[in-house]
This record gives C-alpha cells, structure tokens and sequence, in this order.
C-alpha cells in the first residue's frame, strides 16, 4: 500500500529508527543481553548490590534492632535447652531427685515458650522492615521510570520492566526479611555451638566437627555451579512476561489473524526454557541434600562411639553426652538451611543488580541545574540547523533541519514514514534532546528551560490513543485534574466527543476500560483531543489525529479544530493532504531533509513531491491532465502526466 493512501494505528512512525538495532533488555530467547537499564562502566558486584539493599533497612532500623534482638534472645533459648537437659539427666535422674527433675521440666518448657514468643517476634519485625523495604524499592523505581526519557523506553521491554519492579523486589525482599536475619542466625548458632561443645569436651568437639569444612566445601562448590544460573533464570521470567504481556496487548490482532496455535507454542517454548533452568537449580541444589545427610549421621556416629567410649571410661557424664549431641544436631540443621539460605542470598544478589540497573540508569533528558520557569508561551518555534540521531541508528533521522513557525500559525507536516515527522513533534516538547543545532520556543532553547513550565503549555495528540483505567471525566481531565465540569464539557464539545459521551447511561462518569476497551478508535480519539485541548495549550501539537476516525467525523473533528486552532501554534501530522491543504504552512519531508515548505497552492506549483501526492488522491478529477511543477536548482519545469503519475503508483504499490 502506498504511504500516502493511509496507514493503520499500528503503524508507529519512526520506530524502527528509534530503536536501532536493539529491542530489549536481553535477547529474544531470554538470555543476557545488550540492556537498556545499564549503567556504563559499571561492574556487577554481588556483595555491593545486597549491602546497598540492605541500606533499604535504615529507615525502618527500630523494627530491624527489634528482630535482630529477638533473633538473639530466641537463638540463646535454644542453645539453653541442651545445658538444662544436662542438668537434669546428671543431677536430677542419676540423683533421683525429683524436686531438681520438675524444676528443670519446667525450665525446658518456659524456655520453648519464650523461643516460641521471641521467634514470633523477629519473623513480625523482620517482615515489617522487609515489606518497607519492598514498598521503597518499587516506589522508588516506578518514580524512577517517570523520569526517563523516551530514548529509555524505546528500547526496555515492558516485561522485562515489570519483573523487575515485582518479581526481583520480591526476591530482594525474601532475603532481606528471611534469607539475611537466617544467615546471620547460623552464624550466630555455629559460633554459640561450637564454643559450648568445646566446653563441654575439647577433643570430642574437634572429632565431630570435622564434618563441617568438608560440608561448607560442598555448598561453596554447588554456589559457584548455579551462581550465574540465578541472573537467567530472572531474565528469562521477564522474557516470559514479555510474551504474555505482547499477547494480552495484541489479542485483538491474534485472533484476527487466527495465530493463537503459534502464540501458545511461543508461550511454552518461553516456560520451557524457564522451566528447565529452575530444574538445573533445584537439581544441583538438591543434589547436597542427601550428602549433607550423610554427612550428620557421620557426626552423630562418631559422638555416639567417641562419647560412649568417653563416659564408659569416667571421662565423660551421660547427661554431657546427651547435651553434646543435641547441640551437635542443632548444629547440623543449620549446616542443612545454609545451602539454601546462600541461594537466597544469590538470587537476591542478581535481582538487586536488576533492580539497580533501573534505579542507576542515566536520564537523558536533565534540567539543567540553572534551568528557568519559561513564561506564557506566544507561540514562535524555531528550528535551527537541527540534526538528530536514535540510539542504536544508523544514520540521523533529521538532517539540517531549519525552519520558524510564528505565533498563531497552523504548520502541516508531510512525508512519508520514517521521514522524520514524528521526530520533529517529539523535539518540540523536548522528549528527545537534539543531536546538533537548536530548538527554541519563543527564544528560549528548550534545554535551558524547566521541563514542566515546557510541557504544561503544549497540548499533544499523539497518532496511538493511550486511556486510563477509570472514567471518561478523569480521562479528559487527565493533565488538569481541577478542571471544572464547565471546563471538561466544553473541551468534549469541541473535540465532538459531548454527544456520544452523553449516549451512555453513566455519562461523563462512564468506566474506560484497560486502554479504552469498550470504545471505537474514533471516540477514543476524540476523548484524547478533549484532554488536549482541556490544556488551553498555547501550542498544539496533532499527530495524524484522525487516523482512527471516519471523513464525517474527521469533518466535525476539523471544524472544531480549526475554530481552536485561532491564536495558537499548531503542527499537524496527517496522511490526507485534504487534511492538511487547509494549513497556513506545510513542510514536505524526504528522509530527514526538509525539501519544500509552502502553501498548499504554492507548493503545487514548486514541490514536485506535493503536488504528486495531492494528485495521486484527489487528481483523479483531472484524467489526462498535464500539469508543471518548478524543480528547485533546474532553473525549468518538468511535465507529468498521467501515465508517468500511473507508473509511479504501480512502483510504489
């Protein structure tokens, strides 16, 4: 289809420019990739990512002192309970004294008691100050994302995103809450036990505990094997919530092309390949259990035979044997929990490094530190010598671009796709800095400018309608949510959205679906003109507005436009010249370059590639006719007919 006979909304101009070569932050199949959220020349460093997560904890560090006290208290109660077994075996069973036997009884179950209360305290605790934690990360990178530009967003997945802001703060939470206080807890525990055993028997505790480094070499080792496993198994989640997210968005296209067959299998080919990388994990992982198994009942052996020994031979009492070898089990349970609290904190470290990727990523779009409140805006645009370049692109998407527009005036334009329309309506409002030259409004230079006092006074239209969750009222209002009932009716009134709007039961207060389900394209659009021009913008920028609409609904459309339009700066994009001949000015753009600006009349008459779109779509009216155009730099004219018009379109069809 030629670019001038329409394109559907689905068409975004400049998309393949802005994003280049690169589409994503990992690569189609999950793996790692060239990311949109790194930070250039930094280095991953487990250790700093989780200390830097665990600074999270500062403003929540009462509720971190009361879990890390309870977490000891709990710990010396469960170290007490095995003495307080020693005692009464030697001195209350042996001595038959039963006085002894139901003091020391009930110690052992107050005890419990107070392990069980100070357990339930830090676990209460530690969830507060993780569930803090988790809150602040996602605020902070949610705030984060509104800040970056669109040169950021052109190239992040948005599953890949959203993992990130739910599924790795989660991660980080589960260690901070769990995973961190359970590390420090067996290292607590290891110390105690190890200090008791020797207490109690110097050389039976050197015998056992040599199942421990041999322990700790296994788990060190199986960490090493699944460490870099942990940062794939996260980027290939967020590839899967890629998939599904791309579905859901495009369902409507999915069945009307009947690919739910291939969607499904794109699907599963994603949960496999994450499936199978969680099972790799699961299987070294688990592979260590049964060693570590092994392991304690070798400890325990040789208690049993090393101890019995020693209390047979009057070295050692029964009670202390017994005391030795319940502190020895404790101590190998936690040998058990190490392995996976150490994966905890792995996966945690790799989820941290994602989550900090986003919160370190460089904005490009800065204010600068001196930046001023820009006054009410008169209107005049310039463009001076502007050239600009998408990261990732090959060559500039404008090249040499000068051009002034004054207050009031209505600037059309026109080109084909990748021309370099879009580009110029996203520098305006400064959504991208330019690459070279200048771009001022009213003399300002939008970099000196603070970005609000910008953006406040410049209404956009942009091509892809985007509606909120919520109702049609809180959709117009969205840039101005203290405008007046008054004020968003008459800006519905305008945009000829009052009459279909008050066609539902609920009026303005009717619910919009996720991204306006539930209505057309037409009044969609037509709600976000509404919300546009709520603005009072002094300038107004129209991004192929009536793409969604049709000719009688585009006419009402216009006609309210063109009353709107009166005193301020417009720039319209659109696909019909019959659109855009109305304009004060059109700029006809050929692959960056502006080639030819005029009136519609004079560019007939100059610009060879106007005036064969124009005739092209309404020239049909004219069969036969030969008409001059004047070639800029030929000094002459040039005739085209018909025919010559006639094989042009077969060419570009």
């Amino acid at each position: 289809m030629a670019w001038w006979r329409g394109k559907t909304p689905a068409m975004s101009e400049d998309s393949d420019r802005r994003r280049g070569k690169r589409t994503g932050l990992a690569g189609g199949d999950g793996r790692p990739g060239t990311s949109a959220m790194g930070v250039e020349g930094r280095q991953p460093s487990m250790k700093r990512d989780l200390w830097r997560a665990l600074g999270y904890l500062r403003p929540y560090w009462w509720e971190a002192l009361g879990a890390s006290l309870s977490l000891l208290l709990a710990t010396a109660s469960n170290l007490v309970t095995p003495r307080l077994l020693q005692i009464l075996i030697d001195r209350g069973i042996k001595a038959s004294n039963l006085r002894l036997i139901y003091f020391m009884a009930g110690g052992i179950v107050v005890v419990a008691a107070l392990r069980g209360v100070f357990t339930f305290l830090q676990g209460y605790l530690a969830e507060r100050a993780s569930q803090g934690v988790a809150f602040d990360l996602r605020q902070q990178i949610y705030t984060k994302l509104q800040s970056l530009s669109f040169s950021y967003h052109d190239q992040a997945q948005t599953g890949q995103l959203m993992t990130r802001a739910t599924n790795d703060v989660d991660i980080v939470r589960m260690f901070v809450g769990m995973g961190f206080p359970n590390l420090l807890n067996i290292v607590i525990v290891f110390v105690g036990t190890a200090a008791l055993l020797f207490a109690i028997d110097w050389q039976l505790a050197l015998m056992s505990l040599t199942i421990v480094p041999v322990a700790l070499t296994l788990i060190l080792t199986i960490l090493r094997r699944v460490m870099p496993r942990f940062m794939i198994i996260q980027q290939k989640l967020g590839h899967l919530n890629t998939v599904l997210q791309e579905n859901l968005a495009g369902a409507r296209v999915v069945k009307a092309f009947a690919r739910e067959p291939y969607e499904i299998q794109r699907f599963k080919a994603a949960n496999e390949d994450l499936l199978r990388e969680n099972l790799y994990v699961a299987r070294v992982m688990g592979f260590s259990i049964p060693i570590l198994f092994t392991l304690g009942g070798v400890g325990t052996l040789i208690v049993i035979w090393a101890g019995g020994l020693r209390v047979i031979g009057g070295r050692l009492t029964l009670g202390e044997l017994v005391a030795f070898n319940t502190y020895l089990a404790s101590l190998t349970l936690p040998l058990f929990f190490l392995g996976m609290i150490l994966g905890m904190m792995t996966r945690a470290g790799a989820s941290a490094r994602r989550v900090f990727e986003i919160l370190d990523a460089e904005t490009e779009i800065k204010e600068k530190p001196d930046a001023i409140e820009l006054p009410p805006l008169k209107g005049r645009v310039e463009f001076d010598h502007v050239r600009f370049r998408y990261i990732g692109a090959s060559e500039d998407a404008l090249k040499d671009v000068s051009f002034v527009v004054e207050p009031g005036e209505t600037v059309a334009l026109l080109g084909e796709t990748g021309s370099g329309k879009t580009t110029i309506i996203n520098l305006i409002p400064r959504f991208y800095d330019v690459t070279a030259g200048a771009v001022r409004i009213d003399g300002y230079d939008v970099r000196d400018v603070k970005l609000h006092s910008l953006r406040s006074q410049i209404g956009i239209v942009l091509q892809e309608t985007n509606l909120f969750t919520g109702t049609i009222r809180e959709n117009i209002a969205f840039g101005r949510p203290d405008a007046s009932m008054d004020e968003i009716i008459e800006a519905a009134q305008a945009a000829e959205a009052h009459d279909f709007i008050m066609s539902f039961p609920d009026g303005y207060e009717t619910r919009v679906g996720e991204r306006g389900v539930g209505l057309s394209g037409g009044q969609k659009q037509r709600i976000a003109i509404a919300r546009a021009l709520l603005m009072n913008p002094r300038i107004l920028i129209l991004d192929d507005y009536t793409s969604s609409v049709d000719v009688e609904t585009e006419a009402r459309i216009q006609r309210a436009l063109e009353r709107l339009m009166e005193g301020r700066t417009s720039f319209v994009i659109a696909q019909r010249v019959s659109t855009v001949r109305r304009a004060d000015r059109i700029l006809v753009l050929d692959h960056g370059r502006l080639v030819a600006q005029g009136t519609h009349e004079e560019l007939l008459e100059t610009s060879p590639i106007y005036a064969e779109i124009y005739y092209l779509q309404l020239g049909g009216q004219q069969p036969g006719r030969l008409f001059a155009l004047s070639t800029p730099g030929n000094g002459g004219r040039r005739q085209i007919s018909r025919s010559v018009r006639a094989e042009r379109f077969k060419e570009v069809r």
